[in-house]
Formats: C-alpha cells, structure tokens, sequence
C-alpha cells in the first residue's frame, strides 16, 4: 500500500462569460487527492491521509475517494470548512492558483491526530504541495515522515503555491526538513525557478538535493518531458509525447503517481529498490509516467489516467 498524505479540496475553475462576466465550474482536487487517485487508477493499493471537513464539500470528497477505491481508514474528520481553489488558465492552458484555505480542515492538522502506528502492508508515503510548509499539518507530517523515514520509501514533490506560501524563505526552511528524508524528490521545472531563480541551473538544484539525502530526483519538463537523476551520476532523459494539449491541470500529479506505481510493479518500491535503480529501469519507469501524464493534458481538468490507457498509449 501507498500511503498519500496532502490536501483534498475543492478547485472553483473560473473562466470569462460574455454574459455574465465569470463562468465558473467545481471539481475535486487537491494536488495529494489526484496522486491518490491517479494510484488508484493504475491498480494500486493506496490509502489516503489528510483533513476532510463534514461539510457538504467534505462529503463529496469522501464520496469520490470512496469511488476511486481509495482507502479511508486514516483520514482525519474535521468541522472545519473545506480548503477552496480557485483556478483559471492562460491560453497555452497553464493554471494558475488563488487558495482559500486559511484555519481550514486540510491544515488544522495535529501530530496526535495521526495514525499511531501503520500497518506493514503501507511501503512508500507521498508528501507535496502547501500541506508541506503551513503549519500546523506540515509539522505534523514532518512528524510522521521522522518516524517512518527508516523503513518506508518517502518521495516527495514540493509543487510549489507561492499564493498560500509567499515567504519563500521559511518555505525553504519546511522543504529542506523533509528533503532530509526523501528517497525521492519529483519537481517541475517550474518549482524549481519559483524556489530557486529563474537563473539557477537545475544540475546545482539535483546535486544540491543529493547532498541532503535525495536517493532519486526527477525533474518534469512540461511538454518536453522529464529527466531523472540517479545518486551515482546517472541521469536519463525522455521526451515528451506528442498530443493536442487541452489543459495541465493534474499533469505532476499524474507524474508522480505513474512512477510510484512503475516502482511498485517492477518490486522497486523498497529504500534498497529504489538506490539500486539503473539507468535503463529508470528510462523506463519515467516513460511510463510521461506517457501517463501527457494522457492527462489531453483531456480537460485532473482526469487521471488508468493502467490499460497508459498500457495502449506505450504500446502503440
């Protein structure tokens, strides 16, 4: 089992109405939900870790993770209202983000109301997006990859939201701590500028990453693909796919899940799979997962992939 820890919440896509001025359609997300989910779709055991209000928003949260066949047994019930995303694209369909999530159910978060102890089934845990640097829930999580980091896989992906975390700096203090941790660390491009500069050199980045304990960095390009980087100095390119590009909305996120689940199906979802990856099984699992996210740009909003699609996609 993959245990996915993070935020569900509600994403309010907005767009221009001639008529009314804004037009604006509901969904649920978050980015931890979608990697949930898109695990699900690839016929992985995953449970889900994270505060969902009883509200009406709640409510419909669980309902969806329920349908996907997400496991539920360690969410945490919260009065507290759920988080509100609002997003709106550009014309090449880039998202950008604006959170209404300040006291909400996804951060109330506490130590003392995580599991005590997990079961020997769960092998790997996910961390990534805001829910790693507001507190209280990063603390809390910070907590629960401490104690879990020296016998499950922890991968990690900072999916960086300068809306709900500004201050960059103390961002980088948050990131740093569970980089200290991680097995893997899977970024964008665009993450990395954010945190880093535009001017920085993704290579400093990685290696830098490495130093603090990193076993595997993967590195998305967009459209171009992604890049992984082995602890050895190895380091493997695959380009990206051809499509007609609706939206990428859930494309990292369906990144990140189609290499955990690879991982998990090849039997290298162990700290010692992981480290004794080589390139070529690498090259592999980070086709299969650009091949999974490129399904997903090609349809619109977080409509993750399942296996037998990802399946015909690189078969054909």
């Amino acid at each position: 089992m993959i245990l996915v820890c993070g935020e569900a919440l509600v994403d309010l896509f907005v767009d221009e109405n001639p008529d009314s001025g804004l037009a604006a359609r509901v969904t649920l997300g978050g980015s931890p939900m979608n990697v949930a989910i898109g695990l699900a779709r690839l016929d992985e055991k995953v449970a889900f870790c994270g505060g969902i209000s009883s509200d009406r928003f709640g409510l419909a949260l669980r309902r969806k993770l329920e349908a996907e066949r997400v496991d539920l047994k360690f969410v945490i019930d919260s009065d507290r209202l759920t988080t509100i995303s609002v997003i709106t694209t550009d014309s090449s369909g880039q998202p950008s983000y604006s959170f209404h999530g300040e006291g909400k159910a996804d951060r109330e978060v506490t130590f003392s109301m995580m599991p005590n102890r997990l079961p020997d089934e769960v092998c790997a845990l996910t961390f990534g997006s805001y829910t790693l640097a507001v507190a209280p829930v990063a603390d809390s999580y910070l907590a629960l990859a401490q104690r879990e980091a020296a016998r499950r896989v922890i991968s990690v992906d900072p999916n960086l939201r300068p809306t709900v975390t500004p201050d960059l700096a103390a961002w980088k203090r948050r990131f740093d701590a569970f980089l200290s941790l991680a097995d893997i660390v899977k970024a964008s491009e665009e993450d990395i500028a954010l945190a880093y500069g535009e001017e920085v050199q993704i290579e400093e980045v990685v290696a830098g990453w490495f130093a603090a304990g990193a076993t595997l960095v993967l590195v998305t390009h967009g459209g171009n693909g992604a890049t992984g980087y082995l602890k050895g100095g190895e380091k493997i390119s695959v380009p990206g796919k051809r499509i007609n590009v609706v939206d990428t909305v859930g494309a990292g996120d369906t990144f990140h899940a189609a290499i955990l689940s690879y991982l998990n199906k090849s039997g290298k979802l162990t700290k010692s799979g992981v480290a004794g990856l080589t390139a070529q099984e690498l090259g592999r699992a980070i086709d299969f997962a650009v091949t999974a996210a490129a399904i997903t740009c090609s349809r619109q909003g977080a409509d993750l992939p399942r296996k037998t699609e990802v399946a015909a996609m690189v078969s054909g």
